[in-house]
């Protein structure tokens, strides 16, 4: 029997310290070298969405930078679309190398996909989703200077970065034809940076500027293409209690209302670990079925073993 697993790639999956066209394809090839171990095997299939973060605040600064009257910049809803565009083009041409070269028959495709939220969402008001490049306590100065309207957040310890509303998944409007090419087998990349945040009024559909965690997207399109499993990628092989303190433990096994537990005693940052892990309760919650949250380089190991932080039903 055919396992269906949905498969939420981190930024760590494309982006490294070189953001060129290049540079970000030869690491979405080095992940395709590891997704194409659950095709290999011949009893999975693979629906996936990615993120977008550092992509679409590294465009947007483009945008702002060759603004002018005649060539304006693009909203940020527009530009996520853009980056789940090309991010969906690399990610497709690179399994269809890999699927090529072991002599597989996997058929790959790319949905557009916008998600619907909802207006009246408290994230508006309260931005928390990371995006674009880090910058240093020096730089940030000039960059607030320059863009007075941007709210930053130190982020993991890494620098400080920019943040912009994250609304919730309602629902998708491509859901009707992501179901049937995932029923035909398809090898799906789709909700790509999270989709592209639209909200719908008396029959109209207008984008908004906003970029949704596409940890929660991931959650609702495991839930509306019936899958078995969850599993979240991110730069991590475990969760961590305690997360760089003496007391730092790994979780290796945990039922949901534990790990609702630990994320009500605030355990884990927003914009980090924290949306990771309650898109993992909610699919938990309203499936029934496991989610895993686990690094790249272990996908090897959570193949044969089920290595990784594993959150089950109560």
């Amino acid at each position: 029997m055919t396992k269906r697993i949905v498969v939420a790639l981190g930024g760590n999956a494309i982006l490294t310290d070189d953001p060129s066209a290049a540079a970000q394809q030869q690491a979405i090839q080095q992940t395709a070298q590891q997704l194409i171990n659950f095709l290999a095997a011949g009893d999975v299939q693979l629906v996936l969405t990615h993120g977008n973060g550092p992509q679409v605040g590294n465009l947007v600064l483009q945008q702002l930078q060759g603004s002018s009257v005649k060539n304006p910049a693009m909203p940020l809803d527009t530009v996520g679309a853009m980056t789940q565009g090309e991010i969906g083009l690399w990610l497709a041409d690179a399994l269809n190398y890999e699927i090529s070269i072991r002599g597989l028959s996997q058929r790959v495709a790319t949905v557009l996909t916008r998600t619907v939220v909802d207006e009246a969402d408290p994230a508006f008001r309260q931005p928390t989703k990371p995006i674009g490049p880090f910058y240093t306590v020096d730089e940030l100065p000039a960059i607030k200077q320059q863009y007075p309207d941007w709210q930053f957040v130190a982020d993991a310890g890494r620098g400080f970065r920019r943040v912009v509303p994250s609304p919730k998944p309602v629902s998708i409007m491509e859901a009707a034809e992501i179901q049937a090419l995932v029923q035909d087998g398809v090898t799906l990349i789709a909700g790509g940076g999270g989709g592209v945040p639209v909200i719908e009024k008396e029959g109209h559909v207008t984008g908004i500027e906003a970029v949704i965690d596409k940890d929660f997207t991931a959650a609702k399109l495991a839930e509306l293409v019936d899958a078995d499993e969850l599993l979240i990628l991110t730069a991590v092989r475990y969760v961590a209690k305690d997360f760089n303190q003496p007391s730092q433990t790994m979780i290796k096994r945990i039922s949901v209302t534990e790990m609702q537990q630990l994320v009500d005693a605030g355990q884990f940052p927003a914009g980090s670990m924290k949306p990771k892990v309650e898109a993992a309760i909610s699919f938990v919650r309203n499936t029934g079925r496991p989610a895993v949250i686990t690094s790249l380089d272990n996908v090897r190991a959570y193949l044969a073993d089920g290595d990784g932080t594993v959150i089950v039903p109560d």
